[in-house]
């Protein structure tokens, strides 16, 4: 189960703005990431609670940030929950016919990439719904995921496999290069991965 720190940095100057905390693992249901982030003073930002199924489809996901909470999942389309943490407030609820969720977390990457499951010069697009920031107010966003490369780097314990991924946001045209290796995000616009303490787990 590896446990490690991702640090959070504004993708442009580069002004840090937190880290998360994260623990990731295979479990009865598929996969499950859980998580805290925190601010540069240590406060917490926020936390994340995702659960994939075995063919990496989200089956549960629950996210905390800035006085709001999401609960959602994926059943012929996507479905949430939005509601303030204060027990009073009324609660909205959405649905979408993305495949999947996405957000601020690293997980949501992973996530995405081992749903579209590509080969090397594979490319796909895919809809997502997306919760960011502290309102973590839903959006819905097209994406375009190309797997350019897959190449083995040497480690102690053996080749690690390192995808190297473009994903181009269809609405603006931004691109982001992502990589990462199994279940561990390596780098991507504003994350960085600076701590683990055990191998990530193989892709599946």
């Amino acid at each position: 189960m590896p446990n490690g720190r991702y640090s959070l940095h504004d993708p442009h100057d580069g002004t840090p703005l937190g880290e998360e905390r994260f623990q990731c693992a295979p479990g009865p249901a598929g996969w499950r990431y859980v998580a805290k982030s925190y601010r540069p003073d240590g406060t917490v930002l926020g936390t994340t609670d995702l659960t994939l199924d075995a063919r990496h489809r989200p089956i549960r996901v629950e996210l905390r940030s800035g006085g709001w909470q999401v609960r959602g999942g994926a059943l012929d389309g996507v479905h949430w929950v939005r509601a303030a943490t204060d027990p009073a407030a009324e609660a909205t609820e959405g649905t979408d016919r993305a495949h999947a969720f996405t957000g601020d977390s690293p997980a949501f990457l992973i996530a995405t990439a081992r749903l579209l499951d590509l080969e090397p010069g594979g490319s796909t697009r895919i809809r997502l719904v997306s919760f960011t920031g502290q309102a973590l107010a839903p959006r819905t966003l097209d994406q375009s995921w190309q797997l350019l490369t897959v190449e083995d780097h040497p480690t102690d314990s053996g080749p690690l496999p390192v995808e190297h991924y473009r994903v181009t946001d269809l609405e603006t045209g931004e691109l982001r290069d992502v990589h990462l290796t199994g279940d561990v995000l390596l780098s991507a616009p504003g994350i960085d991965l600076e701590e683990l303490d055990s191998p990530p787990n193989a892709r599946r």
